[in-house]
């Protein structure tokens, strides 16, 4: 007995999760949401680079987490395609209790008692956003642009920790992890190729990656 096909089998549709150009922050705080944190210099050619390797791409869809280095990093791709961006509250940066600190100095280390209750569970994790409900929301966020891309190309700008939790849920692997081993570089691409509705190939490039090497990272950006 043959297995039933639905409308769009054999419909090709790319969705890329881009993480954002590099921020200023001069005093290496752990923004998380925090309003203000805009592109550096660089991070703005970063931006322009990753436009300049999508454009031949038939991209008919941007969506960005409506943090203002997402949106930065954007503009250019949207403004290469002639579409607008639109903002999706899923894709978001992850909710962290260190936000606005220096992670590991003054407030924000771990020395400091007050923040021991929030470093004991590492597997959920307990000083932020649980890893399941970040993998929900931007798993929806990215049925969402295949949706509304579909047969096309789709961009979605985002954050280091939503981006490689998803990835992560795709490929079968376990969400709490050690942040040194991500692979999701400033600017870089984690490209979903789906057939229908069926995810058929996970990729991932580094368009910036000459001007990534020179930038400065702040854990969780």
């Amino acid at each position: 007995m043959n297995a039933a096909h639905g409308p769009d089998d054999g419909v090709q549709t790319v969705v890329h999760l881009l993480r954002h150009g590099e921020v200023h922050n001069p005093d290496s705080i752990l923004y998380g949401r925090l309003p203000g944190y805009r592109l550096s210099e660089r991070g703005v050619a970063m931006a322009d680079l990753v436009a300049a390797h999508l454009a031949q791409e038939d991209i008919t869809l941007v969506v960005a987490s409506p943090l203002e280095r997402a949106q930065q990093t954007a503009a250019p791709v949207a403004a290469a395609h002639g579409v607008g961006v639109l903002i999706d509250e899923r894709t978001i940066e992850a909710a962290n209790h260190f936000q606005g600190l220096r992670f590991g100095h003054g407030r924000g280390s771990l020395t400091n008692p007050a923040n021991w209750p929030h470093l004991l569970n590492p597997f959920r994790p307990s000083w932020g956003e649980p890893y399941a409900v970040i993998a929900d929301r931007m798993a929806a966020a990215v049925a969402g642009a295949r949706n509304r891309a579909r047969g096309h190309s789709a961009v979605i700008v985002s954050h280091q920790l939503p981006i490689w939790t998803l990835r992560s849920r795709l490929e079968g692997r376990r969400l709490w992890h050690d942040p040194r081993q991500r692979e999701c570089g400033l600017a870089s691409l984690t490209t979903l190729r789906y057939d229908g509705d069926l995810l058929v190939e996970v990729s991932y490039t580094e368009p910036a990656a000459a001007l990534a090497a020179q930038a400065s990272t702040t854990p969780g950006a």
